[in-house]
């Protein structure tokens, strides 16, 4: 545990995980397009690709620099997606690696249940000081799987810690993704990535409730606000169902990333789940692990898409070390540090890269970047004139796709595009799914975007979703390039499928 006046000190646990006897969800799921097993994208292909086997949908990256990435093919892409929305400020920055080379030379590695060291304290130093009141203490792992595993332990320890060990339940909710450890997998609800561990997922401890996600499920009658209502009235149901006293806390992604695509909640949602939480003495956890950092134009993606409800507990990691180094952030409130430092006076958690002396330099390093070069101010910009560009491209007059563009949403740098082909019976795109087909496509186009399926149904089985996240430092004329190669891909991809 790191904060401004403190050291990490922690002995580790290890996290508890029940069987869990659904086979109709593995069943569901396998046969869910989110999980492909056969085709060139297929999951069997990646493994087959991790065994060392020729896997040909695979390019090897040669080197990196800025928002682009050169390939052994002699082509250079544009990274529009950062990996899987990490990469904030491209390949390569100088202040980083300049970062990173100092740090080595200095010390690369302490335990950090043993010593601390000046990186960790100086970036929890930084990230209490930035965040406005709402933390006062950090601990640092290697990754967001690692983040919200260390998230979910915290949360029991501090019960624990004040005396009330009977809280043992999380609520999450349905069409969602807090990492890929059996702990997360269990919290989360993301059908697919279950799938193949379902017999060991804890289902006694953890609970879902409904995603916010009016565009699919709020009902043709409803406002807006009416909308949140039934969605706070489902979570106080819960509460009161498994018994409010036996509740640690209530977790959701502050803007879902992969699982449906860039999903913003509606106005006034966050703060009414807080209330739920706050009204039975439970934690309201946010899981920024892809939103956060930046991402969404505001250093906390809270701050803009979620009312400005600050939580209890939050996670952190793509955008903390923008991809230079893997690390993750787990940020606690003065009401949570208060709780431990009061009762056991240490975080019962480790790792053995926990608080690592060249991950939080280079964190450090990239934090100060965004800082000192404006780049909030800039993604927001860039981000902005990305949307009007797309809505343009996809939805305009003239637009080829405008019929089966379903969504654009999003923020800062982080947007989502969803189709829907449900009235579209004539359209055949072979046995891969349009997303796939627009991800290949675009990367032919020399142009690197995620493309996903299922997170229009809470079985996943339905939908095609596009997300674009690219680097803080973008450009505008990089942003035109964007833009124009998606549209141009998405429309080959349409005319060849039959429109």
């Amino acid at each position: 545990m790191q904060a401004s006046s403190e050291r990490q000190q922690s002995p580790g646990s290890r996290a508890f995980a029940r069987p869990a006897e659904d086979q109709a969800e593995l069943s569901e799921a396998l046969a869910s397009p989110m999980y492909d097993w056969a085709g060139p994208g297929s999951t069997r292909a990646r493994l087959n690709g991790l065994r060392g086997q020729k896997a040909n949908h695979y390019r090897r990256t040669r080197s990196a620099e800025g928002v682009y990435i050169d390939l052994e093919d002699g082509r250079r892409v544009l990274d529009a997606v950062g990996g899987a929305a990490v990469a904030c400020l491209g390949s390569s920055h100088p202040k980083v690696t300049q970062a990173m080379k100092e740090q080595i030379d200095k010390v690369s590695y302490v335990y950090n249940m043993q010593l601390s060291n000046q990186p960790a304290e100086a970036l929890a130093n930084k990230l209490v000081a930035t965040s406005k009141g709402a933390f006062e203490m950090c601990g640092f792992v290697s990754g967001g799987s690692e983040a919200m595993e260390s998230v979910i332990k915290l949360g029991k320890q501090y019960y624990a810690d004040i005396g009330q060990p009977q809280r043992v339940n999380y609520i999450a909710r349905q069409l969602s993704f807090h990492g890929n450890s059996l702990s997360t997998l269990s919290l989360a609800y993301h059908p697919a990535r279950r799938a193949p561990y379902v017999e060991l997922l804890d289902t006694k401890h953890f609970h879902h409730v409904s995603p916010a996600y009016a565009k699919r499920f709020q009902k043709p009658e409803e406002t807006e606000e009416q909308y949140v209502e039934r969605l706070r009235q489902e979570l106080e149901d819960k509460f009161i169902a498994l018994g409010p006293d036996t509740v640690i806390g209530f977790v959701a992604e502050t803007v879902v990333g992969a699982t449906t695509g860039v999903v913003p909640a509606p106005k006034g949602y966050f703060k009414a789940m807080k209330s739920v939480c706050e009204k039975y003495g439970a934690l309201f956890i946010l899981d920024e692990v892809m939103s956060g950092m930046g991402r969404m134009g505001t250093l906390h993606a809270w701050e803009s898409f979620g009312d400005n409800a600050s939580p209890h507990i939050q996670a952190v990691a793509k955008g903390l070390g923008g991809g230079y180094a893997p690390i993750g952030g787990v940020l606690m409130s003065k009401k949570v540090a208060d709780g431990i430092k009061n009762g056991s006076g240490l975080w019962k958690h480790g790792h053995t890269y926990q608080g690592q002396p060249l991950a939080c330099a280079t964190a450090l390093a990239v934090q100060e970047v965004i800082e000192t070069e404006n780049l909030l101010e800039n993604i927001r910009i860039q981000g902005a004139y990305l949307e009007s560009l797309l809505q343009v491209g996809l939805r305009g007059p003239n637009a080829l796709a405008a019929p089966y563009t379903f969504d654009i949403r999003g923020g800062g740098g982080f947007w989502g595009l969803e189709f829907d082909f449900t009235n579209a019976s004539n359209l055949d795109f072979g046995k891969e799914a349009f997303a796939m087909r627009v991800q290949a496509r675009a990367l032919e186009h020399s142009l690197v975007i995620i493309g996903m399926t299922g997170g229009s149904n809470l079985e996943g089985t339905k939908g095609d979703h596009l997300i674009i996240a690219p680097a803080y430092i973008i450009k505008k004329e990089e942003i035109e390039k964007i833009a124009a190669v998606l549209v141009q891909s998405i429309e080959e991809v349409l005319r060849e499928a039959g429109v």
